[in-house]
């Protein structure tokens, strides 16, 4: 114990001379001519009438030496692990995680949860319909099912609440309700006729589109783009003619959906922010649910009250009546936050194709869920519409991109 004592003391008595023999023959530096540093520089180099200690100090007076304590180390990330980048702001010190590592996976995964709510939403919404035939009051029941999982997100910090100021709020106003109008006049045509039918005059949406660009903004369409819309034409009016559940109400709502959607991605245009999807799509919702709610009360609270909804509970049940409209709220919310999250993953055309895939497979699954006959005009001209819609959009890509390209030159 003495021994350990002893050599302590030799240790700690040894120090002052290891700094003063540092200072003074390899550096040469004089204790009042240095420099404070960091916090210290605030306050100066003497606190409390005691000058700081001289190992502070010949911090400063070695610059050989603090450079490298005071340098932070950056882990090396290749080019091809950041997009190239050479910054070194975008070095991540974390390993790569599944999903960086495994990217083709991860957009797949995206298409296909796309594709089994939208389906899943659609069969879900016709069933609905089957018993409780109020569309105006269940498009409220969408979108509000769908607001309150965007307040609970943002409660917990998923993802964080992006702040919207009058100028923003002005912007998406206009792009809030065509909307809900699209939305309502959907929910309106699905209720209507047979869900296949509701997507084949839907499919005439990029018409709609090109006309909006040509005749409203000014923009020139290419021929190509045109020709390649007439085989949409002919094929939905061939399918509108020999339809079995074809009614006026059912093709007009869904052409005015068509109408809302395109003036949508006109104002959506011109409300560019830099705020992300979630945030923006949660905000659109917000305004389109109270854009919504007066139709519905004016149109169907009366019946509502008076026999809707205990019609419906005397055929389903009440605890089947709350599930079926919650959860077609989430598939809803559910199925076009993905759709929007998708296209920040993939390009223009892998989307556009991916989006008439969609559309095959909604059109698929509604025919085998509900048994709905269709005549076999109907069969074909709903085939050439989507070919249609496939040519049109695999053009328009290719144009977006090209445009892209020319900027970047």
């Amino acid at each position: 114990m003495e021994s350990r004592l002893l050599s302590r003391a030799t240790t700690i008595a040894g120090l002052p001379q290891i700094r003063l023999k540092l200072s003074r023959d390899y550096l040469n530096v004089s204790f009042a001519s240095a420099k404070p540093i960091g916090a210290v520089g605030d306050g100066g180099n003497v606190m409390w009438r005691r000058q700081l200690r001289p190992s502070l100090l010949l911090l400063e007076s070695l610059p050989i030496i603090k450079r490298e304590i005071l340098k932070p180390v950056l882990a090396y990330v290749s080019p091809a692990a950041d997009g190239g980048s050479d910054s070194a702001g975008d070095a991540e010190i974390a390993p790569a995680g599944f999903f960086q590592k495994y990217p083709s996976l991860v957009t797949g995964f995206f298409f296909f949860m796309w594709y089994f709510l939208n389906v899943i939403f659609n069969i879900l919404n016709k069933k609905i319909y089957n018993y409780f035939p109020y569309p105006y009051f269940v498009s409220v029941i969408h979108l509000f099912v769908g607001v309150v999982y965007c307040l609970i997100s943002w409660a917990v910090g998923l993802p964080k609440r992006a702040p919207i100021d009058s100028n923003l709020l002005k912007l998406l106003i206009p792009v809030a309700v065509c909307h809900a109008l699209g939305h309502v006049t959907s929910n309106v045509s699905f209720a209507a006729v047979a869900v296949s039918f509701t997507h084949t005059i839907k499919a005439l949406e990029p018409f709609f589109n090109a006309a909006a660009s040509q005749f409203i903004l000014g923009q020139s369409i290419p021929l190509t783009l045109w020709l390649s819309l007439a085989p949409v034409i002919i094929g939905v009016s061939m399918a509108s003619l020999t339809e079995l559940s074809f009614n006026w109400t059912g093709f007009i709502s869904a052409m005015i959906s068509n109408i809302s959607f395109t003036y949508r991605s006109l104002y959506s245009k011109k409300a560019m922010t830099d705020m992300d999807s979630t945030n923006v799509y949660a905000y659109i919702s917000i305004i389109a649910l109270f854009v919504c709610i007066p139709p519905a009360i004016i149109f169907e609270g009366p019946q509502l009250i008076k026999h809707g909804f205990s019609d419906a509970i005397a055929k389903v049940g009440m605890t089947k009546f709350i599930s079926d409209l919650f959860w077609v709220g989430m598939f809803y919310h559910l199925y076009n936050q993905l759709a929007t999250n998708t296209l920040e993953r993939v390009a223009p055309l892998t989307h556009a194709v991916g989006n008439v895939l969609k559309r095959v497979f909604v059109i698929g699954f509604s025919i085998l869920a509900f048994g709905n006959k269709i005549s076999t005009q109907t069969g074909i001209g709903t085939a050439i519409a989507i070919a249609g819609v496939a040519m049109y959009s695999f053009i328009k890509a290719r144009m977006e991109e090209k445009k892209r390209q020319m900027k970047a030159a």
